[in-house]
């Protein structure tokens, strides 16, 4: 009982109208009324009850609904007036032009409603669509060339130069600029060359070591491309493009 509710917490969802016209038709087919009979007080009644129920909800009114609230004001206020009937003119009822504004949208509305019904695409209807799985070229990506397998393949590579190892001591001058320059001339970007093609085993670990070097410097400066088929399998380098 001491609940307080404030007047303004309540909305009331009203039905939507597109204009006067669309106000009149819904009044109309609400109470099953026929529209070549129209009762003009009834309809002028429950249209001034809407529009004033509109104010109360603090609505601004189109001046089409005033317009037509005056229009029925002045056709009931012509059906009270005695009518003067000549025997070359007869007077027209004053309601025959409204009713030809609402059959008229009456006719239009129903189309529109009908093509609305109508399936859509993309909102009622979707198209679907498939391809054959002969159609589909598999695509091979080859997997990228991490650093363990660099490393197992400068294994077999230094296993090879230790069977040319020797004794005498000398000293070599090796250039890890000038390898990275004569392995730059061995390689194209139209061909791959083999990982282990570009050690030379007769210079012994400094050698290898020097030209693994030189590829990764050249690996890093982007200037060639590793790439092998599977984890585990040879791996080949070509000079990019």
């Amino acid at each position: 009982m001491d609940l307080f509710i404030p007047p303004e917490a309540l909305e009331v969802i009203l039905e939507a109208f597109e204009g006067p016209l669309d106000l009149l038709l819904y009044l109309i087919r609400k109470q099953k009324l026929d529209i070549l009979d129209l009762p003009l007080l009834l309809i002028t009644r429950q249209y001034m009850e809407y529009i004033a129920l509109m104010e109360q909800m603090k609505f601004e009114l189109a001046a089409e609904y005033l317009v037509m609230a005056a229009t029925l004001a002045e056709i009931k206020s012509r059906l009270l007036l005695p009518r003067q009937i000549s025997e070359e003119d007869e007077e027209e009822d004053p309601r025959t032009l409204l009713i030809r504004q609402l059959q008229a949208y009456e006719v239009i509305k129903q189309a529109a409603q009908d093509l609305d019904d109508q399936p859509r695409m993309e909102r009622d209807v979707w198209t679907a669509s498939a391809m054959r799985a002969a159609d589909l070229a598999p695509v091979v990506v080859p997997p990228e060339v991490d650093l363990t397998e660099l490393i197992g393949a400068l294994r077999e590579v230094v296993q090879r130069a230790d069977h040319f190892e020797h004794h005498q001591i000398e000293k070599e001058a090796l250039s890890t600029r000038e390898r990275m320059s004569l392995i730059l001339s061995l390689l194209t970007p139209e061909r791959f060359t083999p990982f282990q093609a570009l050690f030379t085993p007769e210079e012994g670990k400094a050698g290898v070591v020097v030209s693994f070097l030189a590829i990764l410097e050249l690996t890093k400066e982007g200037l060639i491309e590793l790439q092998q088929v599977a984890p585990g399998s040879q791996i080949h380098v070509r000079a990019r493009a």
